[in-house]
């Protein structure tokens, strides 16, 4: 079926987003074009809101409407404690375990040569700047279990230890309530290295 331009243009802009293909856009479309247009105006003053008032962080790369951000402004947090992390959904995750009280560095991206992503084009260079004030005593290295996880973790390992402060990964593997048998070899050889005394 041959779409009007107007709705064509539209499925074309959903199919940008990561992991929508032709038909979850062409879905999203009509979904869309079915809204009251009230509906339609809210949505589409959203995102120019949320492009226009979203900023980075000038300290930690966090999104936020402020810079620094609420959490690096905040009196109350850890600053001998810094949480890497790859993205900003990440840090959420975090912070919603009310477990972590230090300070975040979001990477805003992993080392992988494969896409081009190289040590330079990620936020690496900031991080060991704000190595160099005396109160941090700990980088906790959050950052997927993935290829490219591995590789940014060994790479920040190698650069911050000249720095003399305690670099460390948080611990992977099996989830609560998970079948052994279904479990992939890397989880589950990380489960037997990362086991506790009972």
């Amino acid at each position: 079926m041959i779409y009007p331009k107007s709705v064509a243009t539209l499925i074309e802009q959903f199919q940008k987003f990561p992991s929508v293909g032709p038909k979850s856009a062409q879905r999203m479309a009509f979904y869309l074009l079915r809204m009251p247009q009230n509906e339609v105006e809210k949505f589409a003053q959203a995102i120019i809101d949320a492009k226009a008032n979203t900023r980075t962080c000038e300290v930690c790369f966090n999104l936020s409407t402020d810079s620094p951000c609420s959490i690096c402004a905040s009196s109350g947090r850890d600053k001998s404690t810094i949480c890497v992390v790859a993205e900003t959904k990440d840090l959420i995750a975090v912070e919603k375990t009310n477990e972590y009280k230090g300070l975040y560095h979001v990477l805003q991206g992993l080392i992988s040569p494969m896409d081009g992503i190289g040590a330079d084009d990620i936020r690496i260079k900031e991080l060991l700047t704000r190595l160099t004030d005396d109160g941090v005593k700990e980088i906790i290295l959050a950052l997927n279990p993935s290829v490219e996880g591995e590789a940014t973790s060994l790479y920040l390992g190698k650069l911050i230890k000249p720095f003399g402060i305690t670099v460390s990964r948080l611990a992977f593997g099996l989830p609560a309530g998970a079948d052994l048998e279904y479990a992939d070899e890397i989880t589950l050889a990380r489960a037997i290295e990362g086991r506790r005394e009972i």
